[in-house]
């Protein structure tokens, strides 16, 4: 049997409590179909690429869910049942194409037998604008076969249930799911090749893979393994055979630097460098040790108060490595030699002005603070990756002595894993993780920040809390997410000694000593200086003692810190067994954490640096 969108869809419509319940089975009546929370996840998540292949099983010891199999759903009809779809008008898909915003200012889009206007959702997509139209007036099957973060959770088909304007006519929604199946047989499944990940790691998502590392391994080491690095991904990892990683070009694009240099714009094709992964190791290496945090680490918390959009993290979206690479200015003085040097002798009369290109173009990154003064041109790196992400960073960051941008082969003195971006990955210190781009394949000095959802789209602006969605927001006019707040969280929290403390049996209002520890790190390399705990809600503190990353260079504190607090006096609260300890992390700008989500609630649930509170029980 073959599972297309249409039952996904049908069967997630009848999950929602916003439609009509189905009854329970007495007779033949069909049971009620739990919601995406209750089942296992990782099911509907493979389903659309499981179209032509029958059966599909998933189990996952660390489930506390029953693990599922098709043939446990419960049987669905092709057409839902409730009343309100009778009166729907049937669509084909060519009525549903000339809606593509271009013959027509509506968009309409089709999806497992519905026919949907997405009109007034476009500049809301989390994915950006021009991702959501790809399928404009199209289906959107194929796009979800990729991008299956929508099957995460039922969020996005709820979303869409306000958007529904007729069903598909049955004849083309076989049609596409026929042409799924021929994508299937044609291409495979593009998750199939993914790597081993460890058992240890909470799975948010496994196609795309979004994991973060437990509470209690946290900081078990300074040094996060590698095998226990959070794991942060768009779209299937990259697979490289032996074949396409010795013909491996990294592209490196110097056009904007030749236009500072000359004044004149020069053919692309001669200002292009492509190095090797061995030119590359070639050159003098560097190691950095520093930590890497999403974005959207602790969105459960900003979800407790109202709900984002996102993968619901905890405080597990961190990991520190040590990183081994190149310079990144290194790399590029390397790569203006490389394309002075396969100059031809006609190009380099027309181009050099009787100097030496690379001599030139060298001393043009050497004075690059007297070329920004004079020139606009030079703005920013911008970075691509093999898996089509793309995204840039200031080129202030990109080429300072002091901001430690390195092209990163190694991830603790082993080569990059492929979840991590293996062969190359850009490692900005500071930054927050999505600017460290995995897989790189090019980078290219340009006057404007670059194209797509990532580094212009809603995925990484913070709007502001009143705002529950894009509409009046200019997003052009709203700077991405560069450099992270400060921000800590508490890994172990117990009662010392109750012998010695006395107070073994407690009551509300009761004071108790206890312990805590855990993490801090501040972006942009702000060391930091004071992490402060409290067991009352902020009425006292106490401060924490540092015991790892506190000698970090002033100012170049690109990893995190590990801290202890013994002997805090904390309040046993109303159920007269558990305590809350807080914690706000304070950097070498003296910015601190805000008490409360409420001020710095996001759409998009980015960015939550909130005291962190932890309760146990005593």
């Amino acid at each position: 049997m073959m599972l297309h969108s249409r039952r996904i869809c049908n069967t997630l419509r009848k999950s929602s409590p916003a439609l009509l319940q189905l009854k329970h089975a007495s007779t033949n009546q069909r049971p009620p179909i739990p919601t995406l929370d209750q089942w296992d996840k990782r099911l509907l998540l493979g389903t659309v690429a499981a179209a032509a292949g029958g059966s599909l099983l998933y189990s996952k010891s660390s489930c506390e869910e029953p693990s599922i199999t098709l043939s446990s759903l419960p049987a669905l009809q092709e057409e839902p049942d409730e009343v309100a779809d009778a009166s729907l008008p049937i669509y084909t898909s060519a009525q549903v194409a000339t809606h593509d915003g271009k013959k027509t200012n509506r968009v309409w889009m089709s999806y497992g037998g519905y026919v949907y206007d997405v009109t007034d959702f476009i500049e809301n997509h989390p994915g950006g604008q021009q991702k959501i139209l790809l399928a404009a007036g199209g289906a959107i099957e194929p796009y979800w076969h990729l991008y299956r973060q929508h099957f995460a959770s039922d969020l996005p088909l709820r979303l869409m249930e306000e958007m529904i304007i007729g069903k598909l006519h049955p004849d083309d929604q076989d049609k596409i799911d026929a042409e799924m199946d021929k994508m299937m047989e044609k291409d495979g499944d593009p998750y199939e090749d993914e790597p081993e990940r460890h058992p240890l790691l909470i799975v948010h998502s496994d196609t795309p893979m979004n994991a973060e590392v437990p509470v209690d391994i946290i900081t078990k080491q300074y040094i996060t393994p590698s095998n226990l690095f959070y794991i942060r991904n768009h779209h299937p990892v990259p697979l490289l055979s032996e074949e396409e990683v010795k013909d491996f070009r990294l592209e490196i694009d110097l056009t904007a630097l030749y236009d500072v240099t000359n004044n004149a714009s020069k053919d692309v094709q001669q200002t292009v460098a492509k190095l090797s992964l061995e030119q590359i190791k070639s050159l003098p290496k560097v190691e950095i040790v520093s930590t890497l945090q999403c974005s959207g680490n602790r969105r459960s918390g900003f979800n407790e108060l109202r709900q984002t959009s996102g993968t619901n993290w905890g405080q597990g979206a961190i990991s520190t490595a040590k990183w081994g690479g190149v310079r990144l200015v290194d790399l590029l003085q390397y790569a203006a030699q490389q394309v002075s040097t396969d100059a031809t002798p006609e190009r380099k009369k027309k181009t050099m002005n009787k100097k030496k290109a690379d001599q030139s173009l060298i001393k043009t990154l050497q004075e690059l603070q007297s070329i920004l003064e004079k020139q606009a041109n030079l703005q920013h790196l911008r970075m691509e990756s093999l898996d089509g992400m793309h995204a840039s960073i200031p080129i202030i960051k990109a080429l300072s002595p002091f901001g430690d941008v390195i092209l990163a082969y190694e991830m603790n003195d082993k080569p990059l894993p492929r979840d991590h971006g293996y062969p190359l990955r850009l490692i900005v210190p500071g930054y927050a993780a999505v600017r460290n781009v995995k897989w790189v394949s090019k980078l290219a000095l340009n006057k404007e920040e670059s194209e797509g959802p990532w580094q212009r789209g809603l995925n990484y602006k913070i709007l502001p809390p009143a705002f529950v969605d894009a509409s009046g927001v200019d997003l052009n006019r709203m700077p991405g997410l560069t450099e992270e707040p400060v921000i800590s969280g508490i890994t172990n929290l117990e009662r010392v000694n109750t012998k010695r403390h006395g107070h073994t049996n407690v009551k509300p209002g009761d004071t108790v000593m206890v312990s805590a520890s855990g993490w801090a790190w501040a972006g942009g390399g702000r060391n930091i200086v004071r992490v402060d705990v409290t067991g009352d809600d902020g009425k006292s503190w106490e401060t924490a003692t540092i015991t790892q990353g506190s000698n970090q260079p002033f100012g170049r504190a690109w990893a995190w810190v590990f801290w202890e607090c013994d002997n805090i006096p904390a309040k046993v609260l109303d159920d007269g067994h558990t305590v809350e300890v807080g914690c706000k992390g304070v950097d070498a700008a003296f910015n601190t954490q805000p008490q409360y989500v409420d001020g710095m609630w996001n759409v998009r649930g980015l960015a939550n640096n909130a005291w962190y509170r932890l309760r146990a029980k005593v």
